[in-house]
């Protein structure tokens, strides 16, 4: 195991979870349905809503194998950010407590993902050029 294996199992387990319910209990074409449609993706938010969940079971599968860490990350950093513009932000920050549905978690996401890129750090990235 290396150090991102405990990053990157959490972060597969969650996108798993996040995206393998919907595909059995209605979850998907409804998020299609009733939310992608009806701000502006009509006639494809059912299609767009598989394919930002099945995005999350393809980064899920590499992230656990350690494979093309870096593209998976960034489609994901991409549907969390569009999650957090079109969903999350209007909420505020907090998922519960203070509010609903935020962007806490999403944000916190984004930078597990991140880490998990980056081990050595950014700086140590740059400084090698």
């Amino acid at each position: 195991m290396d150090r991102t294996f405990i990053l990157r199992f959490a972060v597969a387990f969650i996108l798993i979870m996040h995206s393998v319910p919907g595909m059995f209990n209605n979850g998907i074409h409804e998020f299609g349905t009733l939310y992608l449609n009806t701000v502006g993706f009509a006639p494809y938010g059912v299609l767009l809503a598989w394919l930002i969940k099945l995005s999350h079971v393809v980064a899920a599968v590499l992230l656990l194998l350690n494979k093309y860490i870096k593209i998976a990350s960034i489609v994901t950093i991409f549907v969390l950010i569009m999650g957090i513009i079109m969903v999350h932000y209007p909420e505020g920050w907090f998922v519960v407590g203070g509010g609903r549905n935020g962007v806490e978690f999403n944000f916190l996401l984004i930078f597990v993902l991140l880490a998990i890129m980056f081990p050595e750090g950014i700086n140590s990235k740059l400084s090698k050029k």
